[in-house]
């Protein structure tokens, strides 16, 4: 009985003392991450290219439904990998995307991929194509629109399968540049390897 007491003491002594260091350790990127955005993508988040394509969306998927949402994300899914895929390929067309593709070119490695969501959580435009059309059941749509103007999340740290490096995304809140209110998100991939 007291061998158990001693062990189960151990172990919670342990693991207390390992928890913070892991805590800091898996939170270390968020500082350099969230400078990186201040000083390298809010600058740009009021360019009208943005603003426009978002309320346009807005205006356009206000009214639809859950059951309309999913239809479109099942259809992006269904087009992302294939060879004819002209959803995908439109949404790639579109201005918005073009400003995103330079815009993580210019970024010279250091951006992986960026999104751009509308009210809904559906993507407006983007650099790369995502896996799913549909971002709103996801934190970095939740935490940030979600959550109103000035919200920034940052997820955790993930190794690139293609790349082998470590990145990670930040999400943040875009609003109307007149009237403050929130219109959509943008997601930011950060390589991490070389911030």
């Amino acid at each position: 009985m007291k061998s158990n007491r001693i062990l189960t003491a151990l172990l919670v002594s342990t693991v207390c003392a390992l928890a913070p260091a892991t805590v800091l350790a898996e939170e270390a990127h968020i500082a350099p991450i969230k400078a990186f955005i201040s000083e390298n993508v809010e600058g740009w988040l009021t360019d009208p290219v943005i603003i426009s394509a978002i309320k346009e969306q807005n205006a356009e998927t206000g009214d639809l439904s859950q059951s309309g949402i999913d239809e479109l994300d099942k259809e992006w899914r269904a087009q992302a990998t294939a060879a004819d895929k002209p959803f995908v390929d439109e949404v790639l067309a579109r201005e918005i995307s073009q400003f995103l593709m330079e815009k993580k070119d210019a970024a010279g490695g250091m951006i992986t991929e960026m999104f751009v969501m509308d009210a809904k959580g559906l993507n407006v435009g983007q650099s790369d194509v995502t896996s799913d059309y549909w971002q709103g059941d996801e934190a970095k749509w939740q935490n940030t629109y979600g959550e109103g103007a000035g919200a920034v999340f940052v997820d955790g740290v993930e190794e690139d399968e293609s790349t082998q490096a470590l990145q990670s995304q930040a999400s943040m809140t875009i609003s109307d540049p007149d009237s403050g209110e929130p219109i959509g998100a943008i997601t930011v991939g950060i390589n991490l390897d070389m911030l």
